[in-house]
């Protein structure tokens, strides 16, 4: 999948939902006080050390290692974190669009000579115990990344991974399979239609379905025209068809060396091992080549350039008469500069971020177009890094007053420069980032690190933030106008730089499908009756290959006695604090506290319940108090890590027709700022601004325009939200919340010439939102500092209980809960419970203009404490492994696809598939295959290990408590859900399957996100939207 930061296009091998949590302990002898015993010109395993510094603000000491017979390049990040990562990363350079990068990158996890089984990378994702296992193609380097916290897991990833990388099979039928073939629409009948089929070309065919992303592509393309940046790296569907499985190879054999490699380690293990590990299962069988890799620096133009290229029209654009794209781009200077990047990234926040800078207010304020273009502010992901600005959802005939706009802008940030507060409000903003522990800490920093280490700059440098900050505060202190003289240098002044324009076309989609018709039938002509049988028999022997049972049994595997059979305790204390429950929990947050407050929705009326997603969204945006909206976002950035308001609808664990509804408050501050966040908070609960339409105006669109955007990248949660719209009162809610119901009533707000209806709800919904008596809260914070930290919410309390009204609740049918199980005389979560809930089934079709499906199946079943719960955990984990994942990507094409079980519901999905009705019949064979048994203990195993792999998925010092606090599930509640995970047995997944997933039995409900349908539309059971 594409990761895009910014014009970063990166491609996921395959779609995961596992959330990232983290667990932070402390080693006897810290990793990072051995790490600084090395010394440089120590030989250890075949390496040389380099270099060793400690770098304090980020707890690690670093070690620099070069390998002295291939010279591939080495750094180990020590720290005292039990998620250990490994990646390893090679500069690839493509010279055209064929997407050779990408499925290379597919095809080396398809088998190696250690371990030929197929597809090992999807096998050891249920062999391990992996917190992160994928890779990514970027334009200019290929990075294959796992992490783990069991230290035997990691050597058996290791293995799997160095293999893959220097020692794939790359078969032609892997090739096939995931790059591109011609092959029947069904394979078993040669009379049917020969078509394109393959993963990456659907991947990227769908990809080229998101307007967004188009235009990104297409800023790279033309912005370095001269070289690797010119090419789409993922693949353009075109150009896939023209890739031969010859050339594959040939691009493996000179990019994929240890010569043109660089690994990174990062964690707690010992770095002795990684070497031996490496040196023996690779390097030792490579001689060192010149790869030949280097990207050169592209030529600077002598005058500017302006282009035009065309999309697909959005219909669910806020305003469909506006959706034009325009940006300027400008070519800066080369990544490797450390000080010269940090600056300009800096530089890029002062101009764009938030309503104080100079572009918000010159093009975001005057509402010309929805928001920024998709591409906007600094990126350093090629070799020379770039900046660009400019607008999307604008109409055709604003263009040229937008580069006006644009260089006026310019023009003034030259002239008067940036406040003081404005730059001390981004350097805390770095502050709190390297102080806040996060769970996947070592894959930020090999993702931090890979584009200047790809070119040969010092990653070792880049990890040294507070020297960047103090040279930046000295530069300024010598020269006041250090960051306008950057301006005048890099955008005033440089010729190199390009406007480029995007408007819909109509017939965008039609003329993509006839281009993509001519070049099948030009690859058709071509063919002998010879060639038509041999793709025939290819064909089916794929089918056979992807249908036969596979043997795993050369992989390595964790067995089920390497989980911990507890977890680990988590102590809270729950108390009160004003008169509202709150829950303390002490944690090792380095200097930071959390604050948390559930606001129950109970006493909202009906007709207000849409707009909660919108009030959330704009509650901390319009200003309070004293502050106007630009001196709120001022002082929030100034005084806090973020502050955010969010609609939560929890599900309960006993009960599939009982919920929770509300809105969650979260924020983070230093210490020394907890005053000044309580300020801001009880501003916000005492005195919101609600009357600026203008401003409101602007979040609309911005949010309307998001939204829209958004669904080409999540289609699949859509569809599985609104599969499950009718099955349970929590998913008529979540669907109200955050599914195809918010998208198109946030288009029809977006679309109102008068927001004043609008205006006069918010107060409304503030009444019985930021309302201290259905209120609680939780603070994660050191031991240290809790006490104080609570007496200030004891006195935040006091300010904001003032404004408290007894409200009674909208539904008769409030179930209270008490909050700590073993005190039920203390204080309570109230459920909405909705006994007679009548589920019933629906399938829905949403036609939209992507040329991929996503399609989904939820049925309703048990909630978390029942004792079947755990058996469908492990029946939806096995049945996408062992069934659905071969049914629906390798046979379908799809780019993913599988079940899962959460929220009282076991939900089907498939992500950017050329299919729908066949991977609806795909899901019910997935049933049909579980209830006939037809499965291993060594199958049941993998679907536990990888299920607890979820479970157990590391939870950082920010987040402790919190399943606790929202969901009212304690530690013994999971103890007991994790004892029943242990024990499922054969004979408990059929029950299951047979009990809930039966044709006879199941309450279900579908959903298709995709093209237009004949089949859908012909069909009255269907409802078309």
């Amino acid at each position: 999948m594409f990761r895009q930061t910014k014009a970063v296009l990166q491609k996921l091998r395959y779609l995961s939902f596992n959330g990232q949590q983290h667990t932070w302990k402390q080693k006897s002898t810290s990793a990072r006080k051995r790490a600084v015993q090395y010394q440089p010109g120590q030989k250890i395993h075949g390496f040389t050390v380099k270099e060793v510094v400690a770098v304090p603000d980020l707890f690690l000491t670093a070690v620099k290692l070069t390998h002295d017979k291939t010279g591939a390049q080495y750094l180990h990040a020590a720290r005292d974190d039990s998620n250990n990562l490994f990646s390893v990363q090679f500069r690839t350079t493509p010279m055209d669009s064929t997407g050779v990068p990408h499925i290379l990158e597919h095809t080396v996890l398809c088998g190696s000579e250690k371990y030929p089984c197929r597809d090992p990378f999807f096998k050891m994702l249920n062999r391990s115990l992996s917190t992160f296992m994928n890779a990514f193609t970027a334009s200019d380097y290929t990075m294959y990344p796992f992490s783990t916290q069991n230290g035997k897991d990691f050597q058996n990833l290791l293995s799997v991974y160095l293999d893959a990388v220097f020692f794939p099979c790359l078969r032609e039928q892997d090739f096939w399979q995931e790059g591109w073939r011609l092959e029947n629409e069904d394979p078993t009948d040669p009379n049917s239609p020969l078509v394109f089929k393959g993963v990456v070309f659907n991947e990227m065919k769908g990809a080229f379905s998101d307007n967004e992303r188009v235009y990104a592509q297409h800023l790279q393309n033309k912005l370095y025209p001269d070289h690797t940046y010119s090419v789409v790296s993922g693949g353009e569907p075109l150009a896939i068809p023209d890739l031969t499985w010859e050339q594959l190879r040939q691009f493996h054999a000179t990019h994929y060396h240890p010569s043109n490699a660089r690994f990174f380690t990062y964690g707690d293990l010992p770095l002795e091992q990684h070497l031996k590990q490496i040196e023996e299962e690779a390097l030792s069988k490579f001689e060192r080549i010149n790869p030949n890799t280097e990207v050169p620096s592209q030529p600077h133009w002598s005058s500017p350039r302006e282009d035009h290229v065309t999309c697909s029209p959005d219909a669910l654009a806020p305003d469909p008469a506006r959706q034009n794209t325009l940006c300027v781009s400008y070519l800066l200077g080369d990544i490797t500069d450390t000080f010269e990047g940090f600056t300009l990234s800096l530089l890029s926040s002062l101009m764009i971020s938030g309503p104080n800078s100079a572009f918000y207010k010159a093009l975001i304020e005057p509402k010309i177009g929805s928001d920024f273009s998709s591409v906007v502010g600094y990126d350093g992901s090629t070799k020379e890094a770039s900046f660009s600005i400019g607008l999307q959802g604008m109409a055709e005939e604003d263009t040229e007053k937008v580069k006006q706009i644009i260089s006026q802008t310019i023009n003034h940030i030259i002239e008067d420069g940036f406040e003081e507060e404005q730059i001390e409000a981004l350097l805390h903003k770095i502050e709190i980032q390297m102080k806040h522990q996060s769970t996947n800490f070592g894959l930020s920093l090999a993702s931090y690190i890979a584009s200047s280490w790809n070119h040969d700059g010092d990653p070792v440098e880049l990890l040294r933030i507070s020297d960047s900050v103090a040279k930046f505060r000295q530069a300024l202190k010598e020269n006041p106008r250090f960051l306008q003289d950057k301006v005048k240098h890099y955008f005033k002044e440089n010729t190199h730089r390009l406007t480029l324009s995007m408007s819909p076309d109509e017939a965008y989609l039609e003329k993509q499908a006839k281009a993509e018709e001519e070049k099948l039938q030009k690859k058709i002509q071509a063919l002998s009756d010879r060639d038509r049988k041999e793709i025939y028999e290819k064909g089916l022997e794929l089918l056979a290959a992807q249908s036969k049972t596979q043997d795993a049994s050369c992989l390595p595997a964790l067995k089920i006695s390497d989980i911990e059979p507890t977890i680990p305790i988590t102590p809270v204390q729950i108390s009160t604090a004003g008169g509202v429950p709150a829950q303390y929990c002490e944690q090792p947050t380095n200097g930071l506290v959390y604050f948390r407050a559930m606001c129950s929705l109970n006493t909202l009326p009906e007709d207000l319940v849409l707009y909660v997603p919108l009030f959330c969204s704009v509650i901390t945006k319009m200003g309070c108090g004293a502050l106007d909206y630009r001196q709120q976002a001022q002082q929030m950035d100034l005084r806090t890590g973020g502050m955010s308001v969010s609609p939560q609808v929890i599900p309960d664990s006993t009960h599939l027709d009982m919920y929770e509804q509300g809105v969650l408050l979260s924020s983070s501050c230093l210490e020394r700022n907890l005053p000044h966040m309580f300020q801001l908070w009880s501003d916000i609960f005492n005195s919101p601004h609600f009357e600026e339409v203008e401003r409101l105006r602007v979040l609309v669109m911005m949010s309307a325009q998001e939204l829209a955007n958004g669904i080409s990248y999540s289609g699949h949660m859509y569809a599985m939200t609104r599969a499950g719209r009718y099955l349970t009162p929590a998913g008529h809610l979540q669907e109200s919340f955050g599914g195809m119901e918010q998208v198109k009533f946030m288009k029809r707000i977006a679309e109102m010439s008068d927001l004043s209806q609008v205006i006069r709800t918010l107060p409304r919904i503030k009444r019985h939102l930021l309302n201290s008596d259905n209120m609680r809260c939780a603070i994660n914070a050191t031991p240290q500092k809790m006490s104080d930290t609570a007496a200030q919410l004891e006195s935040f309390m006091k300010q904001i209980t003032g404004n408290r009204k007894e409200r009674k609740p909208v539904r008769v049918n409030i179930v209270e809960r008490p909050i700590d199980p073993l005190d039920d005389s203390g204080p309570s979560r109230k459920l909405v419970s909705e006994l007679n809930f009548q589920p019933c089934q629906m399938k829905t079709f949403f036609q939209l203009p992507f040329p991929v499906n996503f399609v989904s199946e939820s049925i309703r079943t048990v909630p978390f404490s029942h004792e079947d719960y755990a058996s469908l955990c492990i029946l939806a984990r096995m049945m996408t492994a062992k069934f659905l994942h071969g049914e629906i990507r390798e046979k379908g094409g799809a780019y993913g696809g599988g079940a899962r079980m959460g929220g009282g519901l076991f939900s089907f999905y498939s992500y950017r598939d050329p299919n729908s009705m066949q991977t609806l019949s795909a899901f019910r064979k997935g049933i049909d295959w579980a209830k006939s048994g037809q499965f291993t203990q060594q199958d049941i195993d993998e679907a536990k290990l990888s299920v607890f792999s979820a479970v157990d998925s590391p939870v950082a010092p920010a987040d402790k408590g919190m399943g606790r606090f929202l969901s009212g599930v304690t530690d013994e509640m999971k103890q007991s859900h994790r004892e029943r995970l242990f024990a499922v047995s054969h004979k408990n997944l059929v029950e299951v399957a047979e009990r809930y997933l039966s044709v006879g039995q199941k309450t279900c409900g579908v959903a298709i996100l995709g093209p237009e349908n004949e089949t859908i539309a012909k069909d009255p059971s269907w409802i078309v939207k």
